[in-house]
């Protein structure tokens, strides 16, 4: 049951996202930004964390999950370090995650060639 669940809520996200792709003039940079912002903010009222109990890796994997991340590696550095943590700790508690993006994103490069549209 908690693979439905994950698929359900992950894929729920990912539609809502994909129907502002389709049905407004927003750039998809600009909605990805906003899943990010989303997160950040469902973890700040205290959403996020019930969410992400109950659905698991189908509400930590896509882009809200990103934002909820950073929210939370904030919060723990600012609690740990005062006012720098609010610089530092997203960054950290996101590293992985980005050097993974990059990595892949790097290999993407070199396997494929891009073509002009």
């Amino acid at each position: 049951m908690e693979y439905l669940w994950a698929f359900l809520i992950g894929g729920a996200i990912c539609a809502i996202a994909q129907i502002f792709i389709d049905k407004t003039k927003l750039t998809p940079a600009r909605i990805l930004v906003g899943c990010v912002v989303l997160g950040v903010f469902l973890h700040a009222v205290g959403l996020y964390g019930p969410l992400k109990e109950f659905a698991g890796a189908g509400a930590s994997v896509p882009l809200t999950g990103f934002g909820s991340s950073l929210a939370e590696g904030v919060k723990t550095a600012v609690n740990e370090q005062g006012l720098l943590g609010a610089l530092t700790g997203g960054l950290t508690a996101t590293a992985g995650g980005i050097a993974a993006s990059m990595l892949f994103a790097f290999i993407a490069a070199l396997l494929f060639k891009a073509k002009a549209k």
